[in-house]
This record gives structure tokens, C-alpha cells and sequence, in this order.
């Protein structure tokens, strides 16, 4: 008797969720048995399922990709973690093997290639993209304290830095000097370029 490998996929763009399950459910030895919408979803997805692989794409509400795969390690380290991105930025895939991520592919990946990284996992070795690998050497680590990273966030959506002080719990100085650092490590010549380079590499 063949033993089904049992998967989670989540994804908010419902075509893409569709299409990636009827894929992978045409292997023989695959079957998507959970889809989540939202990154929140995934944990009681995953527990309510008894899932072996979830596949988890990064851009989504609630939570992303990789917030939840840190959540799914916690809370259920025998699950093995495949995150789908469409953004190959070098940050997101040391943020993901940082989060326990055990394997980081590109959505557009031939099903095929899907398919192996899912069987691969389960024997315990990683799968990343060679081409995102050889990005990220290049790339190196992420200049940007947790701190710095958690400022620059917050200002994406062009709060003032009173604004700031107030959600982060933080005087107005240290939100400048923060924003300064950040600014500098970037080269940007502003809050708003800081944001936009720093999302690009994925260090945000």
C-alpha cells in the first residue's frame, strides 16, 4: 500500500492555491488535505490535519509565510516547512532558514520540481533554489538591527515619528536615531527610499 504524503498549502490568491493542488495532487503519492488563505490559518490548519509537508507562500494576510513557518516550528517541529515565493529576494531566504524553513523554491518551479523538494524534505535534507543561494551569498547578511528593521516597518505606511513613538513604545529621539541608522546602513537618502530598498532585498 502506497503511503500519501499529506500536505497544507497556503496561499491568498485563490487561482494560484487551486492550480498549485490540482498539480501536486496529480502525484501519485501526494495529496493536498488543507489550504489556508491567511497565515494565520496555518497552525490549526496543520494540527487539524495531521499534515507531514506545508507549503507556505510569503506574501499573505494575518501572517506571512514566514512568520508562520517560525510559528510551526515552535508548535509542531516535525512538520517540514516548503516556502513558495514569487519575490526571489536574497533577504527572504535567509529570513526563512532562519525561521526553520526547510526548503525555499520559486512558485514558478516545474510541479516536478515541487513535487521532489516535498519527498526530499522528508528525508531530512534542505532544498533552496540554486539561483536564490547564490543571490544571497552575494547579498550578504542584513545590515539592519531587529530594532532598526521593526522602526523601518512600522513607517512603511508614512507615520510621523510621533506616530511611531506611539506604537513602538519609544521616545520620538530614539525613533530618529533609529531611522537614521537604518537610512545610513542603506545609502538611502530618506525614510521612504530606506523602505523600498530594504523591502527589495527582502530585509524587511
Amino acid at each position: 500500500m502506497r503511503i500519501m504524503i499529506r500536505l497544507l498549502l497556503a496561499e491568498d490568491q485563490s487561482m494560484v492555491r487551486e492550480a498549485l493542488a490540482a498539480l501536486l495532487g496529480l502525484e501519485p503519492d501526494l495529496e493536498v488535505v488543507a489550504q489556508a488563505a491567511r497565515g494565520d490559518e496555518v497552525l490549526a490548519a496543520a494540527r487539524a490535519h495531521a499534515v507531514d509537508v506545508a507549503l507556505l507562500d510569503i506574501e499573505m494576510p494575518g501572517l506571512t509565510g514566514i512568520e508562520a513557518a517560525a510559528v510551526l516550528r515552535r508548535e509542531l517541529p516535525a512538520v517540514k516547512i516548503v516556502i513558495l515565493t514569487t519575490f526571489g529576494r536574497p533577504g527572504y531566504l535567509r529570513s526563512a532558514m532562519e525561521a526553520g524553513a526547510d526548503a525555499f523554491l520559486v512558485k514558478d518551479a516545474p510541479a516536478a520540481q515541487l513535487a521532489a523538494a516535498v519527498r526530499t524534505v522528508l528525508t531530512g535534507e534542505r532544498v533552496i533554489d540554486p539561483t536564490l543561494a547564490a543571490a544571497a551569498l552575494a547579498e550578504g547578511a542584513n545590515p539592519l538591527t531587529d530594532r532598526e528593521r521593526d522602526v523601518l516597518r512600522a513607517a512603511q505606511d508614512g507615520a510621523t515619528n510621533a506616530e511611531l513613538a506611539t506604537v513602538l513604545r519609544l521616545s520620538q529621539g530614539t525613533v530618529r536615531n533609529y531611522l537614521s541608522m537604518a537610512i545610513q546602513k542603506l545609502a538611502a537618502r530618506n525614510r521612504a527610499e530606506a523602505v523600498r530598498i530594504a523591502r527589495e532585498k527582502g530585509w524587511l
